[in-house]
């Protein structure tokens, strides 16, 4: 099963290096075609919310007829909207892109996810996601570095060159599934605890409200840093991610649900990076708390038979929280002390919540 986790992660360097690579030079580019900031932050947003509350249907789908690889191959599939970027001249066209490829990261997620749930149980969830974060994260890495490099020759040549790696992706993606037809036959029984669940994504919700996207913030470093440095300050929080992802994930391990709590610190922290860039460190760990704790718990509590709609679900309060702060930020912006005391009270309450469930679990 380590194998099919460490192929699994190949899979989503290349994903990664592609649209977080992409994402990277998103503000930049934004802004070189023209568009309002609060507006950017709606599109932002509203991908965000297209990409989560999408997972709802695609969970349910999956769990009703077990295709957990064809909404994968599908979702995966329509990464080609990046590559796409590289004819847009427009920010209505580079728009409707954005949003294509956010409505595969909607497909492709809970299928996913769930496919590694399955095989992650037996070397710890916690470790296995946060293995399969690493993996992520280090394409998350070399895409922005190699969109630095290729801005060089202009925002059309950096979208365009994405074709390779998306090609690749699809090769290794068909070759896992030839490997793996039946996913759902590597576990058989786990614990089921709606109650829990239902207390989590109250607390999904309220830690989300606080967590700024890095477009975002790539937008506001574009008024005072050159556009093609901005893609490895991306670089280097993404790699705070990969390093801290395994560790946190086995600390998720030992303790459990009682590491919650450190989300909501990181998020306060991370808004900072408004001010200095070097605070993305926390922003980077916040991103692995997010994308290794906190897909962990719900494969440790929620059963089989509905895992991929609980992971749906979950995506959707998270990406209703994300639209709301892009939005939320988006409007308080240029007021940079407004939307540190915004971030500082959700996360606060947020802090609070996790606190409670930790303790009333353990």
């Amino acid at each position: 099963m380590l194998r099919v986790i460490l192929l699994f992660g190949l899979i989503s360097l290349f994903g990664d290096f592609i649209y977080e690579g992409a994402r990277s030079i998103y503000g930049p580019f934004f802004n070189h075609l023209g568009v309002d900031p609060f507006v950017f932050g709606v599109i932002i947003g509203l991908g965000e919310l297209l990409s989560y509350s999408l997972r709802i249907l695609s969970g349910y789908v999956s769990d009703r007829m077990r295709s957990y690889w064809a909404l994968t191959i599908a979702g995966y599939f329509l990464i080609i909207a990046i590559p796409l970027l590289g004819f847009a001249k427009s920010w209505m066209l580079a728009s409707i892109l954005l949003l294509i490829e956010r409505i595969g990261k909607g497909l492709r997620t809970p299928a996913r996810d769930t496919i590694l749930s399955f095989v992650t149980k037996k070397v710890g969830r916690g470790l296995g996601f946060g293995i399969h974060e690493a993996l992520d994260q280090f394409g998350a890495v070399l895409g922005p570095l190699t969109f630095s490099l290729l801005l060089i020759y202009g925002y059309e040549t950096a979208f365009k060159s994405t074709f390779v790696p998306f090609l690749a992706l699809i090769a290794l993606l068909i070759y896992l599934r030839l490997k793996l037809p039946n996913p759902e036959r590597v576990e058989v029984q786990s614990e089921h605890d709606p109650t829990l669940f239902r207390n989590y994504l109250v607390f999904v919700l309220l830690s989300g409200l606080g967590f700024v996207n890095f477009p975002l913030l790539a937008y506001h470093y574009s008024n005072f840093i050159s556009p093609s440095t901005i893609p490895i300050l991306y670089a280097f929080a993404m790699v705070v991610d990969a390093v801290f992802a395994p560790i946190i994930g086995k600390i998720y391990d030992a303790v459990k649900l009682k590491s919650l709590v450190l989300i909501p610190a990181l998020t306060i922290l991370s808004i900072f990076s408004f001010f200095n860039p070097l605070a993305l460190i926390f922003f980077g760990m916040a991103m692995a708390m997010h994308e290794t704790v906190m897909r962990a718990i719900v494969a440790d509590y929620v059963g089989v038979s509905k895992r991929s709609i609980a992971y749906g679900i979950f995506n959707a309060f998270y990406g209703l929280s994300l639209f709301l702060s892009s939005s939320i930020v988006g409007f308080l912006y240029p007021n940079l002390m407004a939307i540190v005391f915004y971030v500082v009270i959700v996360e606060v309450l947020g802090g609070l919540y996790a606190y409670r469930i930790g303790s009333v679990k353990l």
